[in-house]
C-alpha cells in the first residue's frame, strides 16, 4: 500500500506549520537537519519544541536564519537547490514550488518571472521551510499527498510591498491556478500563507483519501489565537481497495477470499509523440496523485515513423473527470480515449516484521483462501537503509530472513 499524507488545514497552512506537523508525526529532526545541510548554505538552524496550545499538544518548528536584506530571484534559488546533493525528486519538487511562487508574484505585479525578486519567500528561512517540507515527505516515504479545503482568513498583512489584503494576492493567484477549494473564514489574520499555498498547489490533490492511519501530527504556527493555530497531518497507507466487501479484509480464510471482481473502473489512454519523456513522467506522477489505481507508459511507433508513448491510467469512475483534466493540462494531447473495464483483485493485507535494524511492513497476497506470496514494503526498507547506512539489498534479505516459515509467521491471525 502506498504511503500517503493528508494535510488537514482546519486553521490554514504555512511553511513552519507544515514542518512542525511532519516532525510531530514522526519525522526525525536529526535526519531532516542532515538532509538540509546538503543545500551547502550556512547561517541557519532548525529547532523544534513540544508545546501545548489549549487542549492540543504538538510541535513548533522554528527556522533561525537572520539574513539581512537578501533578495533572491528564481534563478538564484534554483541554483542553490539544484546544486544540492539531495534526491532528484526533492530537488524537482522544491524548484516546482518556487516556480509557482514566482509565477504568482509575476502575475500580481504585472511583470515576468525573470524580473521577480523574492522578498520574504526568497529569504533563507523560507528556502529551509520549503526544501525541509519536501525532504521531510521524502524521508517519511510519502508517495501521494492530499489536502483539505483551505481557510484563508481576512484583514491585512504587512509585507515587503507594504500592507496587503488578506488573503495575500499571491496566495489567491496560486490557489486560483491550482483550482484549489477554499472555505469561508473571517478570522482577522492570515491563515494560509503564499508558501503554504504553493506547497499544496505543487504537490497535493485536494480531497481526503481512503487510508489506514499510522500517525497524526500537529504543527503550530507562531501566532497565538483563541482557537488552535495548528496544521494537522494524517499519515498512513492508501486503502487501495476501499469498496471490497468487509470479509475480504479479515484474516479468516475462505474459498472466496481474494476472488473479487472490481467494477466501476475507467481506462483512459492517449498517444503522445511531441513531448519530452520527463514531462510525460510528470503527468503520470500527477495522475497517481489524483488517486489513479495504476498508470503506465508504453513505447509506440506513430505516423511517419515517429517514436511516441501511450499514456494509460486506470481510475475509479468518480475520478474520471479529474484524471482527464490532468492529462489535458499536463500533456500535449488533443484527445483522450476512454472505456469502462472490470478487473479481478487479489486481497491484500500488511503485517509488521521486526528486525534488529527496525520494523518493516510486509504485504501479503491472498487468492481463494490461499496465501500465495509476501514481499517487504520498499518504503520501509529504504528508510531503514538510509537511517542505518546499510545496503538496501541487505535490509531486504534481513526482512525476508525474519519472515521465516511462511506457513507459520505469515499464517492468518499472526
Amino acid at each position: 500500500m502506498a504511503r500517503v499524507i493528508y494535510f488537514d488545514c482546519f486553521s490554514g497552512i504555512s511553511g513552519d506549520m507544515a514542518l512542525g506537523a511532519l516532525l510531530d508525526a514522526g519525522l526525525s529532526l536529526e535526519a531532516l537537519r542532515e538532509a538540509l545541510q546538503r543545500l551547502n548554505v550556512d547561517g541557519w538552524d532548525l529547532r523544534a519544541t513540544r508545546e501545548v496550545r489549549g487542549s492540543l499538544a504538538g510541535t513548533r518548528a522554528h527556522v533561525v536564519a537572520p539574513e539581512g536584506g537578501v533578495h533572491r530571484n528564481l534563478e538564484d534559488i534554483c541554483a542553490i537547490i539544484g546544486a544540492a546533493s539531495l534526491p532528484a525528486a526533492v530537488i524537482e519538487r522544491s524548484i516546482r514550488i518556487f516556480t509557482i511562487l514566482a509565477e504568482a508574484e509575476a502575475q500580481v505585479h504585472g511583470t515576468t518571472v525573470d524580473q521577480i525578486h523574492f522578498h520574504e519567500v526568497g529569504a533563507l528561512d523560507a528556502i529551509i521551510d520549503i526544501v525541509g517540507v519536501v525532504a521531510g515527505l521524502d524521508l517519511l516515504g510519502v508517495e501521494q499527498i492530499f489536502a483539505s479545503p483551505l481557510p484563508l482568513g481576512a484583514g491585512w498583512v504587512r509585507a515587503a510591498h507594504g500592507l496587503l489584503p488578506v488573503p495575500a494576492p499571491a496566495t489567491l493567484a496560486i490557489l486560483a491556478s491550482a483550482g484549489a477549494p477554499v472555505t469561508p473564514d473571517e478570522t482577522p489574520f492570515e491563515l494560509t500563507t503564499p508558501t503554504g499555498a504553493a506547497i499544496l498547489a505543487a504537490l497535493a490533490t485536494f480531497r481526503r483519501p481512503p487510508m489506514r492511519l499510522r500517525a497524526v501530527g500537529y504543527g503550530f504556527g507562531a501566532r497565538q489565537m483563541e482557537r488552535p493555530n495548528a496544521l494537522r497531518v494524517w499519515l498512513g497507507d492508501l486503502d487501495e481497495a476501499p469498496n471490497l466487501p468487509v470479509e475480504a479484509h479479515t484474516h479468516q480464510a475462505s474459498l472466496e477470499r481474494g476472488a473479487v471482481r472490481e467494477q466501476g473502473l475507467v481506462l483512459l489512454e492517449t498517444n503522445i509523440d511531441d513531448q519530452s519523456a520527463e514531462q510525460v513522467a510528470y503527468a503520470a506522477d500527477r495522475l497517481r496523485a489524483t488517486g489513479a489505481l495504476d498508470v503506465w507508459c508504453t513505447p509506440i511507433l506513430m505516423k511517419k515513423g515517429r517514436a511516441g508513448m501511450l499514456l494509460a491510467a486506470l481510475v475509479p469512475a468518480d475520478l474520471e473527470e479529474l484524471a482527464v483534466e490532468v492529462i489535458m493540462r499536463e500533456t500535449t494531447t488533443l484527445g483522450v480515449r476512454r472505456r469502462t473495464v472490470e478487473r479481478h483483485v487479489c486481497d491484500r493485507d500488511v503485517i509488521e516484521v521486526a528486525t534488529p535494524l527496525g520494523s518493516a511492513r510486509v504485504k501479503r497476497k491472498w487468492w481463494r483462501g490461499e496465501l500465495i506470496s509476501a514481499a517487504p514494503e520498499y518504503e520501509d526498507c529504504a528508510r531503514i537503509a538510509r537511517e542505518r547506512d546499510v545496503p538496501l539489498a541487505a535490509v531486504y534479505q534481513m526482512v525476508m530472513g525474519r519472515m521465516g516459515n511462511a506457513k507459520s509467521i505469515l499464517a492468518p491471525g499472526n
